[in-house]
């Protein structure tokens, strides 16, 4: 396979069923989000919820592009995955996995809603940060831009939930007569139609928005997997329209060399002048032979460089001390992004796998987490009107962050969601404090027990590796 031999094929081929495992359980660990409230509001009969989430699960994996992926594959620069030694980077690959898998595990068997989002990136930044210290050049080995972007997201999204479902709640009982809806539903009776399909209508939202997020995160998490494991195949995208590529390239060239002999500040003129440093390498490779005859190192070369050179980019679209004209930062936005076809891509089978996955995970193991999620956030039964607006907050802010390329915790927005929908009813005096706490350690603990346990297990593996 790829060109590998016997020993090589066989660890590739368990990391890609490990990746598997990974979004299968990240499947039955976040279900829950979606099928817990139509479950305790007898909307939904539980296999009939868990089957409707699986597919819209599946659906959203290929509809919602791959910006959410590439931001994952991102957080480990070029360099870390760049080993001369493929063993090496078996050992990165298989101790972030390890780490992302076992405490998803843990976590959903002790039914406590946690991030596998979280998870992931801590797992990553674990291996990124224990490789700083053996690095042979001084350096920074995680791409902190890229980890301050979604830590951000992560910390803000569950603030967003909360605070969305207070609000919500509110504009619900102000404007809703009907006050069946704030009632608790009886014991197997399901809700008034029209409630029905509310509440089927957030379970689909927040199936296909929770696909759209994490099943990129996978996607993501494979495409570090070829890229390290196999890059003279995945490293660029061998289908690319090069000569489109060349085009935009010349496109964003023109712009700098007509910005550059302008009038500037010393410290522009140096950072453009490395920006047409950075884009004339870029050209001269693919220009150099045949995209097919590049060498390892050559397409390491363009992908670090294109990703340099589209950060960079950004920097100089948005810098309020170079002048460009409107036209300028148009051309560069457009040129830019077909560029970016060279690196930012994923095979279609690549998909389809973390689709499948994904959507199997979804339809089982979910009776721990939703118990969780339905009894145990607040004290009182979750009603239709809770329901309805924790589903919706979490659909519309999960898809508002994939279209940003953001990862977000489905389970922190749909929990926090919750958590809002039991306070707008009846005060903070209503949520479980129990749960709250356990909540909130998990939320705490995933990134320093993640970073430590991948980093350790790396530097492990690779000691092991030689």
């Amino acid at each position: 396979m790829f060109g590998l031999d016997p020993t090589l094929t066989f660890l590739l081929i368990a990391c890609l069923l490990a990746a598997c495992a990974f979004e299968f359980i990240n499947g039955f660990h976040d279900t829950a989000n979606a099928v817990a409230t139509v479950i305790y509001t007898n909307s939904l009969k539980p296999w009939v919820a868990v089957i409707w989430s699986g597919i819209w699960n599946s659906v959203g994996v290929f509809a919602g592009g791959i910006t959410v992926a590439m931001g994952i594959s991102y957080l480990l620069p070029v360099e870390v995955l760049a080993d001369q030694n493929v063993y090496h980077s078996v050992a990165l690959i298989m101790s972030l996995l390890l780490t992302a898998i076992v405490w998803n595990l843990g976590t959903w068997y002790f039914g406590i809603p946690c991030s596998s989002s979280h998870t992931l990136v801590g797992s990553i930044l674990g291996v990124g940060l224990a490789y700083s210290f053996i690095a042979e050049k001084s350096g920074n080995y995680v791409n902190w831009s890229k980890a301050g972007d979604i830590g951000l997201s992560l910390l803000v999204s569950p603030l967003v939930g909360f605070s969305l479902s207070i609000l919500i709640m509110y504009i619900l009982r102000v404007s809703v007569k009907n006050k069946s809806i704030f009632k608790a539903p009886k014991t197997n009776d399901p809700p008034p139609f029209w409630i029905r399909m509310i509440l089927l209508l957030t379970c689909t939202g927040v199936s296909y928005s929770h696909g759209s997020n994490d099943g990129q995160k996978g996607v993501g998490l494979v495409m570090l997997i070829l890229i390290a494991l196999v890059p003279g195949y995945f490293a660029l995208n061998a289908n690319v329209n090069l000569t489109k590529v060349k085009t935009e390239i010349a496109a964003v060239d023109s712009v700098l060399y007509k910005t550059i002999n302008t009038s500037l500040a010393k410290d522009d003129s140096l950072e453009l002048a490395k920006l047409i440093t950075i884009s004339t390498k870029v050209s001269t490779i693919i220009n150099s032979k045949p995209f097919d005859s590049l060498d390892v190192k050559q397409k390491f070369d363009v992908r670090q460089g294109v990703i340099k050179l589209g950060k960079e980019v950004e920097k100089l679209r948005k810098s309020k001390t170079i002048a460009l004209s409107e036209a300028d930062k148009n051309t560069l936005k457009t040129s830019i992004t077909g560029v970016k076809d060279i690196t930012e891509y994923s095979p279609k089978w690549v998909i389809f796998m973390i689709s499948i996955s994904l959507g199997l995970g979804t339809m089982v193991g979910w009776k721990r987490i939703v118990k969780t999620i339905g009894e145990k956030i607040g004290k009182q039964h979750l009603n239709y009107a809770q329901g309805a607006a924790s589903e919706l907050v979490a659909a519309s802010t999960i898809g508002l962050a994939t279209a940003f390329g953001l990862p977000v915790s489905t389970t922190q927005v749909l929990s926090s969601g919750i958590a809002g929908s039991m306070v707008a009813s009846k005060g903070v005096k209503n949520l479980q404090g129990g749960t709250i706490k356990n909540i909130a350690i998990a939320w705490v603990l995933t990134l320093p027990v993640t970073i430590l346990l991948s980093g350790i297990l790396f530097l492990l593996f690779r000691a092991m590796a030689g």
